[in-house]
């Protein structure tokens, strides 16, 4: 039954011509399907639209070829072969009830265009701010006529797909229109440059053009970054001035306002930012208009949704993140199963894939993110197994144990037991929550853990150590393994494959990051050594220089933490690890380590020089923890005395991977243990065009 206090979030609002019918909006996100896989597309969105969201909207759609964003992947409005790809989305949004929006996109300069090829066109030929050797000429007036009227046509074939909104992507500077706005793309002396007037004119008059094609019939919204300052300096707008001096130039044409800002990363990652951390740029903005208002922040605890709108920050709650984590977070709410909700950790893994340049989305905390369609996965549903009739034993209660337990539980498993040596579950997420800015990361088996408890048939049994006789003789028809991974003390990396001379973790002066967290003493001066790229190295020197060491961050790599310019976090790692007082040594390798330092390396020079070190702490690659697994498989004589049926390995014991991928690794076998061999992942439906065959997208029906 739902809290009386959330009743708010469950009322309509009229937006222009249509009803959105409750508060919840999922704002334009990239996924890594475009227009090109609309399978993909149309049923990880329609899966959302299922779990209550009110309206979903595409990703950015380019209007053009000549907004092509290749590597990247968005979706596109070019022809009618698009229109019909959409239109799947749009009909399987209209089934669950729900709006259906999409966001049209030019990028000016910032359009690649590796595929079309086609020359950009922008307010000033000005350099991308994104990528070498791109820039775009300056349009002259036949130009902006041109432009305009291409999205128009693009806003006449998302009506003709079914779509309910048209956004106009007015933001996050990539956008044409906000390049007109910011003199820092804008250098023009004629009517569309100088003045606000003359550089808001662009937007107005296109925005009027699209209001005049598609009559009384669709909704008109614009996505408005609304804060340029500490991205652009001098040359953006602030949100106290000149972006609340463009929602009053526009709001007559104007339906419904997506406004964000661009203060450093605009999808916030929670090792920088709490939820609703555009407050500040938002709230205020009502008092500039008439229209409804959404906001995003990363939300997913209801009372600060109530909070945004009985306060008048804003009328909708906007999301991508949290609804990618949960796409069925409004029904939850809905119906009173708040502690049910998997909510955003932040760690913006999803982003990552598609600024990699083109995999499929992925979610840390919803392993079925993205395979809505390709491996027809539901995320609230879990059909019967076929072989529940067996007791199942899960050796390793990390993020990969627990998600493959509860995901069997569901499945009706008879018994299902989750062993673990620890005092409690979490496995590797109970240390990494630990590291600075990380404590959300902690969600990851918080929400594992109460549903196992809600699970009848699966038991948590802790501080229980197995070796392989125990296994054979615990009476399991099905044996999972889950034992993790621990990090090399040898030196032993992916850039070098080789070890360290003089590195050996059994010394008092050479530490792994399992041994800091265990307690292993380190001393004054702290060489932290990164080859792994990602979140360890980074957080482990941050902790230990907020302990009061004197910290040096070695990497071989040309940046701290590089995988982290994928999460868009890497500004922000940087900063802080300055502002911690560590020194940072990149494009360096530690080539030996003895008591008192250690010799590093430019990766361009032949000579090494010695830097003084009481403590070296390798964050170099980890190893699958696979002893048991290993010996067991060994044994297939004795398994099958043992009456075990199936023995199986998963997480970072069979690789070190992501945590998303660990999740994912426990999610599979479970949804598919009762296939012929559940250690082999069964095909996927790939969206393809295949030579002599005929492909008609709508053909496409809901698995």
């Amino acid at each position: 039954m739902r809290d009386p206090r959330y009743d708010i979030l469950f009322e309509p609002i009229a937006i222009g011509p249509r009803t959105l019918p409750n508060r919840f909006f999922q704002t334009a996100h990239c996924l890594g399907a475009g227009s090109d896989k609309p399978g993909f597309q149309a049923h990880f969105r329609a899966m959302k639209a299922q779990g209550g969201w009110g309206c979903v909207s595409t990703e950015y759609c380019a209007i053009s070829p000549e907004s092509d964003d290749l590597p990247l992947v968005s979706a596109r409005i070019w022809d009618d072969g698009d229109v019909a790809n959409l239109g799947l989305l749009c009909d399987l949004l209209h089934e669950q009830g729900a709006l259906a929006a999409v966001e049209l996109y030019h990028g000016g300069p910032n359009a690649a265009a590796l595929e079309s090829r086609v020359p950009a066109r922008g307010a000033s030929q000005i350099p991308s701010t994104f990528g070498f050797m791109r820039s775009c000429r300056e349009m002259d007036l036949d130009d902006i006529r041109e432009v305009q009227q291409q999205y128009v046509d693009a806003a006449l074939r998302a009506r003709a797909a079914g779509f309910d909104v048209i956004t106009i992507y007015c933001a996050h500077t990539t956008a044409l229109p906000h390049q007109f706005l910011l003199p820092f793309y804008n250098k023009r002396t004629d009517q569309y440059g100088g003045s606000f007037e003359n550089r808001a004119r662009f937007t107005r008059e296109l925005v009027t053009q699209v209001r005049e094609a598609v009559g009384d019939e669709l909704a008109i919204s614009v996505r408005f970054g609304i804060h340029t300052v500490a991205n652009n300096g001098a040359q953006g707008i602030r949100y106290d001035d000149e972006g609340h001096r463009f929602i009053e130039h526009m709001d007559d044409l104007v339906d419904l306002w997506d406004i964000v800002s661009e203060d450093l990363e605009n999808v916030g990652p929670s090792r920088f930012v709490p939820e609703n951390f555009e407050q500040r740029y938002n709230v205020g903005v009502k008092q500039h208009t008439d229209k409804p208002v959404i906001n995003v922040g990363r939300f997913t605890n209801p009372d600060t949704m109530v909070s945004v709108i009985a306060s008048g920050q804003a009328d909708v709650i906007g999301a991508a993140r949290p609804s990618i984590a949960d796409p069925f977070l409004p029904q939850k709410i809905r119906e009173g199963r708040v502690d049910e909700i998997r909510e955003c950790i932040g760690c913006n893994v999803c982003i990552s894939r598609w600024a990699i340049g083109g995999p499929p989305l992925i979610c840390t905390q919803n392993a079925t993110a993205g395979e809505e369609y390709r491996r027809g996965w539901h995320p609230e549903r879990f059909e019967r197994a076929r072989n529940a009739d067996n007791d199942v034993l899960v050796i390793g209660a990390g993020p990969a144990g627990l998600e493959c337990a509860t995901v069997l539980g569901k499945r009706g498993m008879r018994t299902v037991h989750l062993l673990d040596a620890a005092s409690e579950a979490g496995g590797c997420i109970r240390t990494i929550a630990t590291l600075p800015g990380l404590g959300e990361w902690a969600r990851v088996s918080h929400y594992r853990t109460i549903q196992v408890d809600k699970l009848r048939n699966v038991e948590l049994i802790l501080r229980a150590r197995l070796d392989a006789e125990a296994v054979l003789d615990y009476g399991a028809e099905i044996v999972v393994v889950a034992t993790g991974a621990v990090w090399a003390g040898d030196g032993m990396s992916g850039l070098r494959h080789d070890t360290i001379p003089g590195a050996d973790d059994a010394l008092d002066h050479v530490l792994t990051p399992d041994q800091v967290f265990a307690g292993k003493p380190v001393g004054e001066r702290v060489v932290v050594y990164d080859t792994d790229g990602y979140f360890m190295g980074v957080g482990m020197a941050q902790r230990l220089a907020r302990e009061g060491r004197r910290v040096t961050y070695v990497s071989a790599f040309d940046t701290a933490a590089p995988y982290t310019a994928f999460t868009l976090e890497q500004g922000g790692i940087n900063a802080q690890l300055r502002a911690d007082g560590i020194a940072v040594v990149t494009g360096h390798f530690v080539e030996a380590i003895a008591p008192g330092g250690v010799m590093l390396r430019d990766r361009f020079e032949e000579a090494a020089r010695e830097h003084a070190a009481d403590s070296v702490v390798l964050v170099t690659q980890r190893r699958s923890d696979d002893a048991l697994y290993r010996e067991l498989k060994a044994r297939p004589e004795a398994l099958a005395e043992a009456g075990i049926s199936g023995l199986y390995q998963i997480g970072d014991c069979v690789l070190p991977q992501l945590i998303a991928d660990v999740v994912f690794s426990g999610h599979r076998l479970a949804r598919e243990i009762d296939s012929a061999n559940p250690a082999v992942a069964l095909p996927y439906v790939r969206e393809r065009a295949v030579v002599g065959a005929s492909a008609a997208p709508a053909a496409l029906s809901a698995r």
